[in-house]
């Protein structure tokens, strides 16, 4: 189809017909084979929210670390030289992960690192608030709900409650 459209510029002609009589149905089949495939693997789909804490937890002090400096920067330290520090310890942190299965010591390696980064391990524990990390997203969600979710739901709420009620 983008080949026809592009050397014809949308012009009738008999070559495309037979194009679009197969390109357009088959694009539509296609769409509900991946509806299907999404429901397929939505259906049965059960969240633990222990094991997405534990890998949160898990990632988190990398991500922290931007904040871990510009914290340690208030404190006096210098910026160049602390990014270089945390970019050492976080390589180290990774290699320990990735190489020796271990869990992540990142924190652990910052702490001990007090000449530098002048920060205890408790100070450093309260950079790893997950929720100091994401930003307007609670109400970015609550907002897409309202705007879009709902009013799918409203307008679609008989098929949905009779498509219940067939499925019990």
């Amino acid at each position: 189809p983008s080949i026809t459209a592009a050397t014809q510029w949308f012009e009738r002609t008999l070559d495309d017909s037979a194009n679009k009589r197969i390109s357009i149905p088959e694009a539509f089949l296609t769409t509900d084979a991946i509806l299907n495939i999404c429901m397929n693997i939505a259906e049965g789909m059960k969240v633990y929210p222990k094991v997405i804490e534990a890998h949160i937890m898990a990632e988190l002090p990398f991500m922290a670390t931007e904040n871990i400096m510009m914290d340690a920067v208030k404190r006096g330290g210098n910026r160049q030289e602390l990014h270089e520090l945390i970019r050492r310890h976080s390589v180290e942190a990774g290699r320990t992960v990735k190489e020796q299965g271990r869990p992540n010591d990142l924190i652990d390696r910052i702490a001990s690192d007090k000449e530098h980064f002048g920060l205890d391990r408790p100070e450093l524990m309260k950079h790893l608030d997950p929720a100091r990390y994401i930003g307007r997203c609670p109400e970015q969600v609550d907002e897409f709900i309202c705007e879009y979710i709902n009013p799918i739901l409203e307008k679609y709420a008989s098929v949905i409650r009779d498509s219940a009620e067939l499925n019990v």
